[in-house]
């Protein structure tokens, strides 16, 4: 059984190899760029009246749509932060080194511009089920204005299998670690406890996830950055010296010291668009899914709102995750035999080490975090399964990743993390095709929504 495991395990390691090697990493970015070109900078050039609309959460009564445009970005972002926002930004420093943070801003900057592509074409062709709810996503856009049905199913699957690992049992053994190492809490009664919380919410369907994502996010957030903040506070003078590092050690590569073994720039870059890639999930197609349940006028107005997601999960929150540990001196931390700290656990350490109370904000802010990754993966999976099964598989869906949850709290899940990165890569695919040849339809329709801005603006001043 061991050799068996070991087997599946070297078997995993290779497919990951291929599936997030350079092509897709440079697929990815390539397209963020270009896209960035095709619509003018939009998310330079509009990013203030995106938050605007985020801020005002302006109802739209009369459109189509099953919740707000700010529960829809709630839940986008209750999928998009997680673990990834506090033990992924440590393991990028501790892999490629302070320089890996700017090429994340790099890849969540241009990829804000994917983010844009993907909302503005879930919206326009989404489509009502027999229950009269919403359903979008690249399944849908790839099918009805491409016609290509076996990429639009490739998605849909990859995005199902993507949901009950990553988006599910990974996030429940998060929350049952943490639990037992903090609180001395048995896997199984967490398990349990979760599995209920999350029935409870995914069971009422968009609606409840919407509001439950639009009253956690914000308060974790708050908890969260407030703490960092905190920190930051405390040794603001060490700031300007960890951001000259930051830039300087991107086009260099970072020199070890203690237990870090130092990196290259090819590290930093590696490391830092991967992570990027998660933190923001620009590419992946996802978050357009929880755009097209929104309740919008026009598709480009909620676009934008969908775009402010890539900026507030990687742009604030693993800027101030990776700032706390670049202030704070600990990388390079050596725990048992000798071995790097890493994860979470490197970030508890850097918040443990301003202030006593510190690793519960940490704790606190990793079961808020998962939890809220749950239940908006939830609502992917539910989507996927949806397209490939009907609507008549939803009730199904939902009962059985509520009871999934359970297992996944106890469980070792070394070889899970692995099928759910990968098939995290695959989903990107599909979805990435179908953006560069829907890229004059993306052009096409900001051009439109453009114009009705400057109608709308001048309609205010006079």
């Amino acid at each position: 059984m061991t050799e068996m495991s070991s087997w599946i395990a070297g078997f995993l390691d290779k497919v990951y190899a291929i599936v997030w090697s350079f092509p897709l990493l440079l697929l990815i970015v390539g397209i963020g760029i270009y896209l960035t070109f095709l619509l003018k900078g939009i998310q330079f050039r509009y990013l203030g009246y995106a938050f605007k609309l985020v801020v005002s959460n302006k109802q739209y009564k009369g459109e189509k749509g099953d919740i707000s445009n700010f529960e829809s970005l709630m839940t986008a972002l209750a999928a998009t932060i997680g673990i990834g926002n506090i033990a992924g930004i440590s393991t990028a420093v501790v892999t490629g080194g302070l320089g890996a943070l700017f090429w994340m801003w790099v890849t969540a900057l241009i990829g804000m511009a994917t983010r844009y592509a993907e909302s503005i074409l879930a919206v326009k062709y989404r489509t009502t089920d027999s229950k009269g709810e919403m359903c979008g996503g690249p399944m849908y856009f790839i099918e009805y204005a491409l016609g290509w049905k076996w990429l639009s199913i490739s998605f849909a699957f990859f995005g199902a299998i993507a949901a009950f690992g990553g988006g599910n049992m990974l996030q429940a053994n998060s929350v049952a670690d943490v639990m037992y190492g903090t609180f001395s809490v048995s896997p199984l009664y967490t398990g349990i406890l979760v599995a209920a919380f999350t029935g409870l919410t995914i069971l009422g369907g968009i609606k409840s996830i919407g509001k439950v994502a639009s009253f956690l996010v914000p308060m974790m957030a708050f908890i969260y950055i407030g703490g960092a903040l905190i920190i930051l506070g405390a040794k603001f003078y060490l700031i300007p010296g960890v951001l000259a590092t930051i830039f300087k050690t991107a086009f260099t590569g970072q020199a070890a010291v203690g237990g870090f073994l130092g990196s290259t720039i090819i590290l930093a870059f590696q490391m830092g668009i991967s992570r990027g890639l998660m933190t923001s999930e620009a590419g992946l197609g996802t978050a357009s899914i929880a755009a097209a349940a929104a309740q919008t006028d026009v598709p480009g107005r909620q676009a934008l709102v969908s775009m402010t997601g890539c900026f507030l999960a990687t742009i604030v929150m693993c800027t101030v995750t990776g700032l706390v540990l670049g202030v704070t001196n600990v990388l390079g931390m050596t725990g048992e035999g000798g071995k790097a700290v890493t994860g979470a656990s490197l970030t508890m350490a850097a918040f443990s080490s301003v202030f006593p109370w510190g690793g519960y904000i940490v704790t606190f802010g990793l079961i808020l975090f998962a939890f809220t990754t749950l239940v908006g993966w939830a609502y992917y999976g539910e989507k996927c399964c949806e397209y490939l099964f009907g609507d008549k598989s939803v009730p199904f869906y939902r009962i059985l990743f509520t009871l999934i949850v359970i297992p996944g709290a106890v469980l070792e899940l070394d070889l899970v993390w692995k099928i759910s990165d990968i098939f995290n890569g695959l989903m990107a695919f599909p979805n990435l095709i179908a953006l560069l040849a829907l890229s004059p339809v993306v052009k096409e329709e900001t051009k439109h929504f453009i114009e009705l801005l400057k109608k709308e603006k001048k309609q205010e001043l006079s």
